[in-house]
């Protein structure tokens, strides 16, 4: 029987037929499952929903008035209760992939302090990479050892501040496109598995698959690389065949994991199978692979190359999100949630009608992430940059921007610093 209840009224066991509205309003990857954890149940009574509709055929009814004041206890004794895991431990909800869980967010620094430490980061990884793929181009086995270690760096960097390094590692100039497109992946993959419930060791190999996904450019000439034109076909043809040539540059790599080598040959498959290059569908390819489709063309379409110069982030996901067809649902909705409904350098209008560019988010507050206002479009006249918190305020988000069709080219503060 479904019946619609108040937030309040949910408790363990209870199986949750649907949650009102999109995805955006919850954190959970079906709308449909059976409450089994503390962790779900407070999770539910703070999503921005009125009330949910449960089926108590599959699970339990609401209490009788008798039991209402049993609540409390029966929530704080959950560490006795079979149906409750250890702390820290995810559990996949009922008819869900096994990678996919919510998982506590770990404690938050803030996007300043985090970003400092990033930079640091990011300056010593180009090297690192740099190295690995000059062995690459050279034809040398690669030297993995640094690579572990700057994996290891970035997984520590994405665990205390996701948004701080990876909206650093946008800032890429054409020159170091390609190397730094490594890093950015590498941080994104890290933050997707962390996102869809993975466990550590898992996260390790994903991100050293984002890390290693595009080693097979090196066998491409540089002048095809990074050609301002239209490639020919002959020259397109010698691009695509990366996936095949980085999946064996890194079959001579001893120790080297299974993802790595799944992602290098597999990123550019489209789950209708008009990918490359095996024409693969959705069953047939791999979580992480899907993983790294997503990540890998969001980052290619929001830098500036030598031929394009990169979208707004906002403007990404909405094409990435209307290409039938192209990524994985599931997976593309928790990349959505990893970089924020809002993510970092997107431009917005306000209800009150500023521009602004949002400079942070958090991942408890992802429809009021922090604005730095710089232009009123009722005035039609630059502001003075201010950064607002829309958490704290009675200002809200109404739509995307783009700052052209206000004649703005150079957006103030763009580059978060």
């Amino acid at each position: 029987m479904l019946k619609s209840i108040a937030l309040t009224q949910l408790r363990l066991g209870m199986y949750v037929h649907s949650i009102p509205g999109g995805w955006i309003n919850h954190p959970f990857w079906r709308k449909s499952f059976k409450i089994e954890t503390l962790e779900d149940l407070q999770t539910l009574r703070e999503c921005p929903v009125e009330e949910v509709t449960i089926d108590t055929a599959k699970g339990r009814d609401i209490a009788p008035e008798h039991e209402i004041d049993d609540e409390a206890d029966e929530d704080d004794e959950g560490e006795h209760d079979e149906a409750a895991p250890p702390a820290g431990i995810a559990i996949a909800h009922e008819g869900a992939s096994a990678t996919v869980a919510v998982r506590k967010p770990a404690t938050r620094t803030e996007t300043a302090v985090e970003r400092e430490r990033a930079a640091r980061i990011i300056s010593s990884s180009k090297s690192t990479v740099l190295n690995m793929f000059s062995e690459a181009r050279m034809g040398k086995t690669v030297d993995v050892k640094d690579a572990a270690e700057l994996v290891t760096e970035i997984t520590s960097s994405v665990s205390r501040n996701a948004d701080a390094l990876i909206s650093l590692a946008r800032l890429k100039t054409t020159d170091d496109y390609t190397y730094m497109h490594s890093v950015a992946v590498c941080a994104m993959m890290i933050s997707l598995a962390n996102q869809l419930g993975m466990t550590q060791e898992q996260i390790k190999q994903a991100g050293m698959a984002g890390l290693l996904h595009d080693v097979g450019k090196m066998a491409v000439p540089l002048d095809i690389l990074n050609k301002p034109a239209k490639l020919t076909e002959e020259e397109f043809a010698s691009v695509r065949s990366h996936t095949v040539q980085g999946h064996g540059i890194l079959q001579q790599i001893e120790g080297i994991g299974e993802a790595a080598l799944d992602v290098s040959l597999h990123h550019h498959e489209k789950i209708d199978g008009s990918g490359y290059p095996f024409n693969l569908k959705a069953d047939s390819i791999s979580i992480m692979a899907k993983m790294g489709a997503v990540c890998d063309v969001y980052d290619a379409i929001t830098s500036n190359r030598p031929y394009k110069a990169g979208w707004d982030p906002a403007r990404s996901i909405r094409h990435m999100a209307a290409s039938a067809g192209h990524f994985d649902p599931i997976t593309m909705e928790a990349f959505v949630k990893a970089i924020g409904i809002y993510p970092t350098g997107s431009c917005v209008i306000l209800q009150s009608g500023r521009l602004g560019v949002v400079v942070d988010q958090r991942p408890e507050h992802l429809l009021n992430p922090r604005i730095k206002v710089f232009y009123s479009t009722t005035s039609r006249m630059p502001l003075k940059p201010e950064i607002i918190d829309l958490a704290r305020g009675s200002d809200k988000i109404v739509a995307y921007a783009d700052p052209a069709k206000w004649g703005i080219r150079n957006v103030p503060g763009i580059d978060l610093q």
